[in-house]
């Protein structure tokens, strides 16, 4: 039973992450509490529905599923890389145009999309629970995520700017996952002789630490 509760709370810690990548979004940006509210509600919805539609896909299908969702990192990751460079650049000219970015990084994106789709199915075999119930269930705890999370990012009154980063940095950090994840997989399917299991998660702790100084320090330059 305890290792249900493990599943389980990964899972929502998962969805959770996706969660607050729309929150900083919608908290960053320049738009109304009712587009919050609507973007949360749209995630129920579409939660909602991809749990009714694990019934109707086999789970041996979960693999082709998932390698699916890594090529598209690599298009989201260059989308959301792009979207910040041009709401940093327009911010400095003057011009806030994080209304209309904010999308590239809060919307329903095919990376966020597989996510929830895996996670209903992961969680409708390790509870036994029908998809409509856990769509409901993975829709609520995102929707609860985003409405607080984006609440508690527009108290800190930040820019365009920041958001501009933000974005920049979870495209590399999307960019860094897609080349990463692959390739320690091969290394798995080919045996490679254990060598102590730091070595793995080193390059990936040095690599992401050196992404997270250099967004900090972009971020509180002028402060």
């Amino acid at each position: 039973m305890n290792s249900v509760y493990a599943i389980v709370v990964g899972i929502l810690l998962g969805i959770m992450i996706f969660a607050l990548k729309t929150g900083v979004g919608c908290g960053f940006s320049n738009i109304r509490r009712r587009d919050v509210l609507i973007i949360a509600a749209s995630y129920f919805v579409i939660s909602v529905i991809l749990g009714g539609l694990i019934e109707l896909v086999d789970q041996s299908r979960l693999d082709v599923i998932t390698s699916m969702g890594m090529t598209l990192h690599v298009v989201v990751a260059l989308l959301l890389i792009g979207a910040g460079i041009y709401t940093q650049k327009k911010w400095s000219c003057g011009h806030d145009v994080s209304r209309h970015t904010f999308l590239f990084i809060s919307v329903p994106c095919p990376v966020c999309l597989t996510a929830l789709f895996v996670s209903c199915m992961i969680l409708a075999s390790t509870l036994g629970w029908s998809g409509f119930r856990i769509g409901a269930l993975v829709g609520f705890f995102f929707f609860i995520t985003v409405i607080s999370s984006s609440w508690g990012f527009r108290k800190m009154h930040r820019t365009p700017e920041d958001l501009g980063a933000v974005m920049m940095f979870l495209g590399i950090f999307y960019l860094l996952g897609s080349m990463l994840v692959p390739a320690y997989i091969k290394s798995k399917q080919l045996q490679i002789p254990d060598t102590g299991g730091e070595l793995h998660i080193i390059p990936l702790l040095i690599m992401t630490g050196i992404i997270a100084c250099g967004y900090v320090i972009n971020t509180f330059k002028g402060e």
